[in-house]
């Protein structure tokens, strides 16, 4: 199970209002849009530990 931790982001509205549209075009709620956007540059930067590597641990 994933552990989850809460925390607090200051955003302009403009931004926020687009992630907003973004998120309900695509059925998520803006906190999952926010974590799916987080995940996606994380991975594509290379900042991602993989499922191998996890499990090495």
């Amino acid at each position: 199970m994933i552990k989850k931790k809460t925390f607090i982001i200051r955003i302009d509205e403009e931004t926020l209002a687009a992630i907003e549209k973004w998120a309900a075009d695509e059925f998520r709620s803006t906190n999952g849009q926010v974590e799916y956007l987080l995940h996606q540059a994380l991975s594509k930067a290379g900042r991602l530990k993989n499922k191998a590597q996890k499990k090495e641990e």
